[in-house]
């Protein structure tokens, strides 16, 4: 795996035409493997014998991964993303109540709100910079980080912070010294939130957490509760900052696609789904381990061997989406539930936030769009830089001309 990240469409495509499942190279000279195809993948995701909890993976418990490797938090961080069995359905069940539709549909006016305060400030950024800002940093971010920051009861002055530390975790090409600060430090700035909160409780996630921690029995521990912080932090906002910034560059690369959704002959949430499937927020999301020699798709994963999901190249598998899967198409028919596009997860680990993702995504690109029709691009596609990471799959800057 390229530690650097990059778009990852090109190598999919080779390594898809190969077979399902691909032998890969980790950080540090790990062996690892990646689950590509959707059938295979779908099987994978929820098959009883694959674990989520560290004490599966071969190479670490035997000493083999060194302090500092760039997917430790992935492997080791506890809560419900490594979790198995009754205690993911504990984990998970502490914080299911705030995603249900229901609660997610509560936030709709509030989403609304700050779509427009954001819409205000991302067209003041232009107007200072002769008509460039860029999307990603005053739109696509703080949306989704206003949100979870006000689930989770964490103040403004913490959430440039957390996302710079978050974007540091998730990066693959990150050095030994610098995960380890990075990772110290996330965890120091999520734990002095949580002792604020316990002195001033309030009605927001966290002092839920809190108050779970601090009940009798074993329902939370003290590491459960910051790394729970930790997964809500980085899932609630880095998977819809990508998602909207993916959009926004396929209808930008795609006009007609665009007027199409502006004449109302589709909605903005075909174009969600559709952005999910052809250009996935996850590329390669680390890790689940087999717990004995398990074949699949007619190769055999062994053993304590780390796996990752490769959402992206599943999204734009012509098996499974026919043979035009990697052309961007938002009106491209319905899939029955056998092929739904899997880049939210799947089974018992599917993602709890793809509701609230779905809903900030939604409301973001409609607003934007209605608002500044002739929004395209500044620079060429090529020349946007991507992520440093091969499990989030973006752009770093998006800096788009609001007006055409």
């Amino acid at each position: 795996m390229d530690p650097s990240g990059g778009c990852p469409h090109a190598d999919n495509a080779r390594l898809l035409a190969r077979g399902a499942v691909a032998s890969v190279v980790l950080p540090g000279e790990i062996e690892g493997m990646v689950v590509l195809g959707h059938e295979a993948l779908k099987e994978f995701l929820q098959h009883p014998e694959v674990a989520k909890d560290a004490r599966h993976f071969t190479a670490l418990r035997e000493g083999r991964i060194a302090e500092g490797w760039p997917l430790m938090t992935f492997a080791t961080v506890e809560g419900m993303t490594t979790a198995d069995g009754e205690d993911h359905r504990r984990l998970r069940s502490l914080v299911s109540r705030a995603f249900t539709p229901r609660r997610v549909e509560e936030l709709r006016p509030r989403v609304e709100e700050l779509t427009a305060s954001l819409l205000d400030d991302l067209a003041r950024a232009a107007e200072a910079d002769g008509g460039v800002a860029d999307l990603r940093r005053h739109f696509a971010l703080p949306l989704p980080m206003g949100v979870i920051g006000e689930l989770l009861g964490v103040d403004d002055e913490f959430r440039d912070r957390l996302h710079h530390l978050c974007d540091r975790v998730v990066a693959t090409d990150i050095g030994p010294r610098e995960a380890v600060a990075a990772n110290r430090e996330l965890v120091e700035v999520l734990g002095a939130i949580a002792a604020a909160k316990a002195e001033r409780p309030g009605d927001d996630l966290t002092g839920a957490l809190i108050a779970a921690r601090d009940e009798a029995g074993d329902r939370l521990s003290q590491r459960e509760l910051i790394g729970t912080l930790v997964l809500m932090i980085i899932a609630g906002h880095e998977t819809t900052l990508n998602l909207i910034t993916n959009a926004v560059r396929a209808l930008c690369g795609h006009r007609d696609q665009l007027d199409l959704v502006l004449k109302g002959e589709v909605s903005w949430g075909d174009v969600v789904e559709e952005t999910l499937r052809w250009d996935a927020p996850v590329s390669y999301f680390p890790f689940r381990y087999p717990v004995r020699d398990l074949t699949v798709d007619g190769t055999v994963i062994p053993k304590g061997t780390p796996v990752l999901a490769g959402y992206s190249a599943a999204g734009r598998d012509p098996s499974a989406h026919g043979p035009d899967a990697d052309r961007f198409d938002v009106t491209r028919p319905a899939r029955p539930d056998a092929v739904r596009n899997l880049s939210l997860g799947h089974g018992a680990h599917y993602c709890l936030g793809a509701p609230l993702a779905r809903l900030e995504a939604g409301i973001a690109l409609e607003r934007l769009f209605t608002r500044f029709p002739g929004l395209d691009l500044a620079v060429p596609e090529a020349a946007l830089a991507r992520h440093a990471s091969f499990v989030g799959n973006s752009v770093r800057a998006l800096p788009v001309r609001l007006t055409s």
